[in-house]
């Protein structure tokens, strides 16, 4: 059984391609190419550059600035010296039986029950030789009744504490006096593994235990952890509020697949707290989870790894979370990463601390400096400010000597970044980020780089979306004042190129320019967008049948779900009442899910029909539909759409924030025809389109009511409704409901009508009046 669903259980992942030679050393080339540039482009700087006897400000604003730009090139050098030669361990083949005892550590403090359910769910569904070695614990530092209450109904064992010292650290170790399992797997509450999970990560460590037994203590491989990514199944804020969930990876994507891989070569890997398998002798070794710090994952990698454990980044997806869904949540987040990074830093003394090589102090090191973005991108803003505005001299040049030392440097740069990224990540993206962000966290970085560090942090809130939120433009002050500077400063560059005949300011216009697309682009991010679901809808194609209670049965396939309702394709046009509910069922190799629906919304395709359905009950079958889910690598961008320029990101958010949004709510499938059907008291009438329980004609002179009859006998008997704006009429069938009771009258009016569609399409008959139709036939609703 383990083996069918598994199939093979420890095979290893898909493969990916290996990089040809020529690929290889064309990168490694380009990298040492860059790292010249750089240093050369640097050399100049601090040489030639400085703003000497310009003032004491100038050469503030000018070193400042050569600061961040030679601790900017030393971590790219860090990130570089990774690529150049990244290490992803194959996954090993070794014995099923010697599969060990795992504890599955669900951390949780106040999220909702439906979140924890999902989690637990999966959870329950993990693969495993034997499935009684998994030992599941929902950590609740809430404290809550209904948290126990679920934990017991989904069979887990629920743990709780009487305070919540050390935070998450303290929970986790208080799970560990709970538990003897030889290896942990942590889990945050909102992330759902998929069921091979277990299967993907567990191999490493048995691998290590077997090739022990043949060598002496000193050559033994000391595993200490697994690190997958954590990847979400709905579209970050950056994906959703810049309307480009379907032209842009999530902003956690080229950390967790980029970086944290290339890390492999100097075991370095981060920690990231969930998604991640750990040995319990290594965490014992070190006293357990590190307790004194407000990232406690960071920390506690890094002291696993001063230990001597070797810890490895893997870049399958192997669970999927939720991210966060307003704007005041992701700047939490943020603040609480950037100020337990560097408190972190702080009291390891990563620098001067022994155990970590050369290697993985620089990767800390790098680590902890990324935070300071905020300081590092005031400074990139305010210098062209500084000059272009204020008169301030901020670099010593000239035109010449800029395309001589800085234009390579920063295409090389560029470059480097797109191709070892995998396009995941460019300039231009990093650029937004750090952008949207440095307002909001400058401060909270500044304190704590000054020794003032937060005692307490708030968990991320992961209650979903609120429908009625869009965004706060008090957000935008920043952004706002930094515009009007930088405009200012456009135009007197311009005026300095047109009134001095000379062209030497134009690299700082370029520079403005840049730095005023970022704040337009930050300024749309914190303007916000509503949102129109309260769930996720995820694209997939899976069998499904539509069982109906007069009909029979439908078989189809899904477009997509969520967990209120599900999309399906149909090749031809069907007729649902939408008063009447349906039972579907959806089948895959692996779950099997029944489940109650209404017809929601019909939309034609070119080349069949979606039928969206609102689930009205579950039919006990929710713990398999929620598998079907999220037990998936999810369909949201994995890399940047190449196409897409610096034009079309800000056309797309213009047209998309200007436009009405209109909502349209069709319950039954609109079929454009153009037949001719005879009437009882003689003569015709030309229908344009139908669907089923009306239609519109453009015939004159109708009755009140008034029967037809289809060329296969059926007797459609009709009610006139309206004259329309284009002059049509609007037509309703009153006995639709007793034909549909009869499965033969029904199935010869839906092959009428949909050979009726054929028969058109071949014509390729073209009425104009068709577009001028209301939306009245099938609904019509704007909010």
């Amino acid at each position: 059984m383990i083996e069918k669903k598994a199939e093979g259980i420890v095979a290893k992942p898909p493969d990916t391609e290996k990089k040809s030679t020529i690929k290889k050393y064309r990168n490694q080339i380009w990298i040492l190419v860059t790292i010249f540039l750089n240093f050369i482009y640097l050399y100049w700087r601090i040489r030639y550059t400085l703003p000497f006897g310009y003032g004491v400000i100038s050469l503030t604003i000018g070193i400042a600035l050569i600061i961040v730009e030679v601790m900017g090139a030393i971590e790219s050098l860090v990130h570089y010296y990774n690529m150049n030669k990244i290490e992803n361990p194959p996954l090993p083949e070794v014995p099923l039986e010697m599969f060990p005892d795992v504890d599955v550590y669900i951390a949780t403090y106040t999220e909702p029950l439906d979140l924890l359910y999902k989690t637990i769910n999966a959870c329950n569904h993990l693969e495993y030789p034997d499935k009684s070695k998994i030992h599941i614990y929902l950590c609740d530092d809430g404290r809550r009744p209904e948290a126990r209450e679920l934990a017991e109904s989904m069979g887990i064992t629920y743990l709780d504490r009487p305070d919540n010292k050390g935070a998450k650290a303290g929970n986790l170790n208080h799970a560990m006096s709970k538990s003897s399992s030889p290896l942990i797997l942590t889990l945050d509450a909102d992330m759902i593994p998929r069921r091979i999970l277990l299967m993907r990560m567990v191999p490493y460590f048995v691998d290590a235990w077997i090739k022990n037994q043949s060598r002496e203590e000193k050559d033994q491989i000391k595993m200490g952890f697994i690190q997958s990514p954590q990847t979400f199944y709905n579209p970050d804020l950056f994906q959703y509020f810049l309307y480009s969930e379907n032209r842009i990876p999530n902003e956690q994507d080229y950390f967790y697949k980029d970086i944290q891989v290339a890390r492999n070569r100097s075991n370095s890997v981060i920690y990231g707290g969930s998604n991640t398998l750990i040995s319990r002798e290594a965490l014992e070794s070190i006293g357990g989870f590190y307790e004194d710090a407000i990232t406690e994952d960071f920390a506690t990698g890094m002291l696993l790894q001063k230990a001597d454990y070797r810890c490895y980044a893997i870049n399958e997806e192997l669970a999927s979370g939720l991210s966060p869904t307003d704007f005041p949540n992701l700047i939490q987040q943020r603040i609480r990463w950037a100020r337990g990074c560097i408190q972190t830093g702080r009291k390891m003394h990563i620098l001067l601390t022994k155990g970590l090589s050369i290697a993985q102090k620089a990767n800390y090191w790098a680590s902890v400096w990324y935070w300071y973005a905020p300081i590092k991108r005031l400074i990139y803003i305010m210098s062209p400010i500084m000059f272009a505005t204020f008169g301030f001299m901020v670099i010593k040049t000239d035109l010449k000597q800029i395309l001589i030392f800085w234009l390579p440097m920063y295409i090389s740069s560029t470059i480097s970044l797109r191709m070892m990224s995998q396009e995941i990540r460019t300039t231009k993206w990093t650029n937004i980020y750090e952008t949207a962000m440095f307002p909001f966290m400058l401060f909270p970085v500044l304190k704590e780089f000054f020794g003032i560090s937060l005692k307490k942090f708030k968990v991320t809130n992961k209650s979903g979306v609120d429908t009625d939120r869009t965004g706060n433009l008090l957000y935008g002050l920043p952004f706002m004042l930094f515009i009007l500077l930088s405009v200012i400063g456009v135009f007197n560059i311009i005026y300095m190129i047109l009134a001095s005949g000379s062209m030497g300011p134009i690299v700082i216009l370029f520079w403005l320019i840049v730095n005023l697309f970022n704040l337009v682009m930050a300024m749309f991010f914190v303007m916000g967008r509503r949102y129109h679901r309260t769930s996720e809808r995820v694209v997939l194609s899976e069998p499904a049948v539509i069982y109906t209670k007069y009909q029979g049965q439908f078989t189809c396939q899904t477009m997509d779900m969520s967990e209120g309702g599900l999309a399906l394709f149909l090749e031809e046009a069907i007729f649902i009442d939408d008063e009447h509910e349906v039972k579907i069922a959806v089948t895959t190799d692996t779950y099997h899910a029944e489940v109650q629906a209404k017809v929601a919304h019909i939309d034609e395709l070119t080349d069949g029909w979606k039928y969206a359905f609102r689930i009205t009950d579950f039919n006990e079958s929710k713990d398999e539909y929620m598998q079907i889910l999220y037990d998936r690598v999810h369909t949201l961008p994995k890399s940047l759409h190449a196409s897409h320029s610096t034009f079309d990101d800000l056309r797309l958010n213009i047209v998309r924030r200007t436009q009405p949004v209109v909502y349209f709510n069709r319950k039954s499938p609109r079929i454009m025809m153009d037949e001719y059907l005879q009437l009882s008291t003689g003569g015709t009438i030309h229908v344009i389109n139908f669907n089923f329980q009306y239609f519109v004609t453009d015939s004159e002179q109708l009755d009140e009511y008034f029967t037809c009859e289809l060329p296969n006998g059926v007797t459609l008997t009709c009610e006139f409704i309206k004259q329309l704006r284009n002059g049509s009429s609007l037509c309703r069938v009153t006995n639709i409901e007793e034909i549909y009771q009869d499965a033969t009258q029904m199935k010869l009016l839906t092959e009428w009508a949909n050979q009726s569609k054929v028969q058109l399409q071949k014509e390729e008959v073209v009425d104009d009046t068709n577009n001028l139709v209301n939306d009245v036939l099938g609904g019509y609703d704007e909010k």
